[in-house]
């Protein structure tokens, strides 16, 4: 069995404690070369989407268990857009810390003003997907990857720009004075003010996707690995119980995103905790499974690595015991 782990943002922040399970994992590894993306864009490439643009709002929809029908989607997720010195950055979903109640109540309040032309639906409270009245091509990063930067960087592009930016700016007009909103700049929250949209096409065919089972926590890559007939299932709590359900060939890919959102918002301590917990429920037993043969192989990508993007390790490149474990930091 071969396990492929997708881990964006592994080495972004220095770490001081060692992680003997990765260390040993990437020091024994032999290393494939690919040029530095986000995640979205290793995902458009690892489907097959090649220069397809990803259809984010259709396969989140997808992944949440829904039928996106044939129309256009596009995700529209949440955002609160801040003004610092003569910038205007961006706070993505994640930092909100939305309740479902209120984000489904936002929701309301925007499909309330669109009508068909933008019809949202909440898949958590930090993501939502919208269905288009219209096709349209909007190109703009994922609000955790344009977090803390300047608008004017990941903002839509493209031939429908100046429709999409239409869209956003009706959005933040109807919740400028949302309740919501009201209630959370009494609680010194900050206030949804604005959704981003990225991630439009319809739902995707797929095929010749390399893997028999994908296993993810976000409903972006569960939704691809549907439109590709793929096995598919939530991320569990572990890699012991991963390996409890896990068939015994074939490939398999899981998508450990744990490190995006601490990184994105400059959450330092909370990154390495989520660092410490991927050490000890996935990358420790991922390593004694092979060691013990019940794996044949792992690999490791890093979609945003500099220079060597994928490890790649079998049993037997364990005993290359010259190739001694190095931080982490030694890969940035």
């Amino acid at each position: 069995m071969h396990c492929e782990l997708v881990v964006p943002r592994l080495f972004a922040e220095r770490v001081a404690a060692r992680l003997p399970g990765v260390e040993m994992l990437l020091a024994r590894a032999r290393c494939t070369s690919q040029e530095s993306c986000s995640f979205e864009g290793w995902l458009q490439e690892a489907f097959g989407l090649g220069e397809t643009r990803l259809p984010a709002g259709a396969s989140t929809e997808l992944g949440a268990g829904r039928d996106p029908g044939t129309g256009c989607w596009v995700r529209a997720d949440p955002v609160h857009l801040r003004v610092m010195r003569e910038r205007l950055i961006v706070v993505p979903g994640a930092a909100l810390n939305l309740t479902p109640d209120d984000a489904q109540s936002l929701c309301e309040a925007i499909n309330a003003h669109f009508g068909e032309r933008l019809a949202l639906r909440m898949v958590e409270p930090e993501r939502w997907a919208a269905r288009l009245a219209e096709e349209m091509a909007v190109d703009a990063p994922s609000p955790l990857e344009i977090a803390g930067r300047d608008v004017d960087l990941g903002r839509p592009a493209g031939a429908d720009a100046a429709r999409s930016h239409k869209l956003m700016n009706e959005a933040q007009m109807v919740l400028h004075s949302h309740p919501v909103n009201e209630a959370r700049e009494k609680q010194g929250l900050a206030p949804v003010n604005s959704i981003w949209l990225w991630g439009a096409g319809r739902p995707p065919k797929l095929e010749g996707v390399p893997w028999q089972s994908v296993t993810a926590r976000d409903p972006l890559v569960l939704g691809l690995a549907r439109a590709a007939g793929v096995r598919h299932r939530p991320l569990p709590a572990s890699a012991a119980a991963w390996l409890e359900r896990a068939p015994e060939e074939g490939r398999h890919l899981i998508a450990l995103d744990m490190l995006r959102a601490p990184h994105a918002l400059g959450l330092t301590g909370e990154y390495h905790d989520a660092m410490a917990g991927l050490e000890r429920d996935w990358f420790a037993p991922l390593l004694q499974a092979l060691r013990e043969g019940r794996i044949g192989m792992v690999t490791i990508h890093v979609p945003d690595a500099g220079e060597c993007a994928s490890y790649e390790t079998i049993r037997g490149d364990l005993r290359r015991f010259w190739r001694r474990p190095k931080a982490l930091e030694h890969y940035s």
